[in-house]
């Protein structure tokens, strides 16, 4: 995991005229400023130790900032802009002379300056004034390997003229997540130690990210995304018992083979890859409340280890399912944390046996707060970006608007995760498609959708064919108990 650190290596002593760099941090750098003024001070300060010489350009004023720009690089200057704490680095750098392009309003400059205005002819003739100055000496562009990750060269103008200076290289990434873009991730896999600084980023976010394009973390049938671009295919039940689903009629060799059958099935009917999936129910709820008084049985690791690393070892997803009784999802889900820190092991949550201290399993269907669904989904995604796997699949499942209380609050920013709402109902084709539709209303954003088949509760039970082309907007991850 990269570290998060934000010191710079020691100032480098040159001659007195010189410009000096400083030596690229070997980590990821994320310049929190938000905006140009404070980026570019940030960029000053991660690649320049000392500047004879420096370059301010007129805030709110792009013909300015470009003329500057093109006078930095020509004098091997710092770019800065005024604002809050230029005086302070124009101390740092130790800066003999400052050339001043545009209006720089009440700004203090306590050091030699000339301002010209943003006039290209002008800004020539001052460059070439101070280069044939006592100030000036030139220096080579350095050799670097550090790599500046942009949201948009235009915008960061000032920023990346102090990172090209410095010779970075500059990468644009518009939407800030280098999984959604082949070009970058391909630049970030193929130079996985040079050093990153990225600007304005969320620093966690692309922390995880950068992580994921540079160690591949691919999910089953390729790509970094759970969802969108494949279909899941799950057999859905607990290890040795047929009465909790298909998953259990039959041993793990057969629930393989029976799984990747059913999803070459799909696999006809699709131009995406069709990933074949166990949702392994890892706590069941019971009539008994049991030890803990949770009316929740718990399966041993050392049952379900076994069917979650020859499941996924086969090229299939596992998604580990909690019924919670009266305990509470966070709990549960920390005590299989040793299956989740794997790679393609997905959760569950259950509402419908997510019960008060009063209620008893198959008495009452139980409900949640999504405040407990967002505690849960941060631990899960704190875990994944803690051991850098690829992206987790977390499923809420839910058959009644009630069971998912302020279900609109659900926090669906983490990049760790891709999160599905599960339409889990039974019963006839009308009734199955009325939940769907009445599910589906008011659901957050960025949420993907699944859809079960039961082989004994369903009037009647879907064909394949019928299922993709019957369910519509057509579901993600289709299960079978």
């Amino acid at each position: 995991m990269f570290l998060l650190v934000t010191v710079l290596a020691g100032q480098i002593d040159e001659p007195r005229h010189r410009a000096s760099f400083l030596n690229p941090v070997r980590h990821l750098t994320v310049l929190s400023g938000k905006d140009p003024a404070s980026l570019a001070l940030d960029a000053s300060r991660q690649f320049y130790g000392r500047a004879p010489v420096v370059v301010i350009a007129a805030d709110k004023d792009k013909p300015a900032q470009a003329l500057g720009a093109g006078a930095a690089t020509r004098l091997q200057a710092p770019l800065l802009m005024p604002g809050p704490g230029l005086s302070t680095e124009l101390k740092r750098l130790r800066a003999e002379q400052v050339l001043v392009i545009g209006d720089a309003g009440a700004t203090r400059i306590a050091v030699d300056r000339v301002e010209v205005p943003a006039d290209s002819v002008t800004v020539d003739n001052a460059v070439a004034t101070i280069v044939d100055g006592d100030v000036f000496e030139p220096v080579p562009v350095p050799e670097s390997d550090t790599l500046v990750i942009t949201r948009s060269t235009g915008a960061d103008l000032v920023p990346l003229t102090n990172a090209r200076n410095a010779g970075a290289t500059v990468v644009e990434l518009p939407g800030g997540d280098p999984r959604r873009d082949p070009r970058a991730a391909k630049i970030l896999k193929a130079r996985p130690d040079s050093p990153v600084v990225a600007l304005g980023m969320d620093a966690p976010k692309f922390a995880y990210t950068l992580l994921a394009v540079r160690k591949a973390s691919q999910q089953p049938g390729g790509g970094y995304f759970v969802f969108p671009g494949r279909t899941m295919v799950a057999f859905y039940g607990y290890p040795g018992s047929a009465a909790l689903g298909a998953l259990g009629e039959q041993g793990l060799k057969a629930s393989i083979k029976r799984a990747k059958g059913k999803a070459r099935a799909y696999k006809k009917l699709s131009r995406r890859p069709v990933i074949p999936t166990f949702e392994i129910i890892a706590t069941v709820a019971s009539s008994g409340a049991g030890k803990d008084k949770d009316y929740s049985s718990e399966a041993p690791l050392s049952l379900l280890r076994p069917w979650v690393e020859k499941a996924t070892k086969s090229g299939m997803y596992v998604v580990l399912d909690l019924q919670p009784g009266r305990s509470d999802f966070l709990r549960q889900a920390k005590r299989y944390e040793s299956l989740l820190a794997m790679p393609h092991v997905g959760l569950a949550l259950d509402p419908e046996w997510r019960l008060t201290k009063h209620q008893k399993p198959l008495r009452q269907i139980g409900s949640v707060n999504v405040a407990e669904i967002n505690r849960t989904a941060a631990w899960l995604a704190a875990l994944t970006r803690k051991h850098a796997l690829p992206q987790k699949l977390l499923i809420l499942h839910q058959f009644q608007t009630r069971m998912i209380r302020d279900r609109g609050k659900l926090n669906n920013s983490h990049p760790e995760l891709s999160i599905l709402i599960h339409v889990d109902g039974q019963g006839t084709q009308p009734e199955k498609q009325s939940t769907w539709k009445t599910i589906h209303q008011g659901a957050p954003k960025g949420i993907f959708w699944g859809w079960k088949n039961f082989y004994d509760e369903d009037d009647p039970t879907l064909s394949v064919k019928k299922t993709w082309s019957k369910v519509k907007p057509r579901p993600e991850f289709i299960s079978y108990q």
